[in-house]
């Protein structure tokens, strides 16, 4: 590797990466050489993930081509597919998840956000804290998800653990028990899928697995059908788990900012689009140059491979004004990146975002004296995706 890679690698923790991103930004525009490179510029970040000179596999490689449901291969569905399979699977999906499609959410998530809050306000009832993640920032996406996918009696302890593990697999499988984790997993949703896909095919519903059966007889194979479900359930839950969690965190964090969200819940969209910026819960992507391409006053050649670090060009001080100032506030000087931009831009962004509006106006209306707990909340250990294992916090 590269120095400036090696050292990001080597340094950045997820508690707080954002001082390693600032003494890369002071190395250039974009750092490293040979094949592989890195940079936290705004601009460069948003050119690469829409300029189709890049792609997100190398020439030549199509990618997983059959299913392995005992190895430590990730498979991220179209993902991880390059035009005409991208967007061929892409359109198949994306019905289920445009914006118009919200409206028709909003009131079954309302619903399960405030279940949820029921029972925080039960068992914090004598004074001792719950864990946000596991009491709230998990089952809400993950039951939202799973009702919309036609998934019946999901185990949201289960499947958080197998979104974790997939989390913590994008950053690469480096140990046996990392390996064996991701096989579990893998065994795991590719179980359920094989005993829900002929399901849906007798019995179809409302749901996107019913769609997804539908359409597979002349846009999707059975291969394919199994890894778009897949990668629609965890990523139907996993952004939104982290982008719950690192936001209340943020909101707790800057006492004048959840006053203000306290005091005016309808802020709740901003605080949103605050938090994605300030603490996304994906840090960083990658592309591979498909020709020679000179960015940035680097010049790479075929095949060589750029860090996208998607978290730093969220605080690029070129783009946005006291970028290190958390404020809900803020008004918009760009579009940030969180969700990715191009043909990849994150198919779920209007689910998140409506969940993650949700849950935050009716916690700061509920739970208006939610606060950090004594306890030392923990964080996952990921290099792409950051987000807590557990947020201790007092309710009342």
């Amino acid at each position: 590797m590269t120095s400036a890679i090696e050292a990001f690698w080597a340094r950045s923790g997820p508690e707080d990466p954002f001082p390693i991103y600032e003494q890369l930004r002071g190395g250039g525009s974009v750092v490293g050489s040979g094949q592989e490179w890195l940079t936290t510029d705004y601009a460069i970040c948003n050119t690469v993930l829409r300029d189709r000179r890049f792609g997100v596999r190398p020439v030549g490689d199509p990618g997983p081509t059959s299913e392995d449901t005992s190895g430590n291969t990730l498979d991220l569905g179209f993902l991880e597919r390059e035009p005409p399979d991208h967007t061929r699977l892409r359109r198949i999906a994306a019905p289920a998840f445009r914006p118009k499609m919200m409206a028709g959410y909003a009131e079954r998530i309302a619903d399960f956000t405030r279940d949820l809050i029921t029972g925080i306000e039960r068992k914090t009832a004598d004074g001792r804290p719950f864990d946000l993640i596991a009491d709230f920032a998990a089952p809400l996406p993950i039951g939202v998800i799973t009702t919309l996918m036609g998934i019946p009696d999901a185990d949201v302890d289960r499947l958080s653990q197998h979104g974790t593990v997939v989390g913590s697999a994008l950053s690469g499988v480096e140990t046996p028990a990392e390996a064996a984790a991701l096989a579990a997993a893998n065994a795991e949703l590719y179980e359920l899928f094989s005993e829900l896909i002929p399901l849906k095919k007798a019995h179809p519903g409302d749901d996107v697995i019913s769609y997804l059966v539908a359409a597979s007889p002349d846009g999707i194979t059975p291969y394919e059908l199994h890894t778009t479900a897949r990668l629609l359930l965890i990523a139907g839950f996993e952004t939104t788990v982290n982008l719950i969690g690192n936001g209340i965190a943020a909101l707790l964090d800057h006492p004048a900012q959840w006053e203000l969200l306290r005091a005016e819940p309808e802020r709740a969209a901003a605080a949103v689009e605050e938090v994605l910026r300030w603490s996304p819960p994906v840090q960083s992507t990658s592309r591979f140059a498909h020709e020679p391409v000179s960015i940035g006053g680097a010049n790479l050649q075929p095949n060589s491979w750029i860090l996208l670090l998607l978290a730093a060009a969220n605080r690029d001080p070129a783009v946005f004004s006291e970028p290190d100032v958390f404020d809900i506030t803020r008004s918009r000087q760009a579009e940030h990146l969180a969700f990715s931009s191009g043909i990849h831009y994150c198919l779920g962004a209007p689910l998140a975002r409506l969940e993650a509006q949700i849950a935050f106006a009716e916690l700061a209306t509920r739970l208006p004296n939610l606060r950090r707990s004594p306890a030392t909340p923990t964080w996952r250990q990921s290099r792409v995706i950051r987000g807590y294992s557990t947020l201790p916090l007092l309710a009342g």
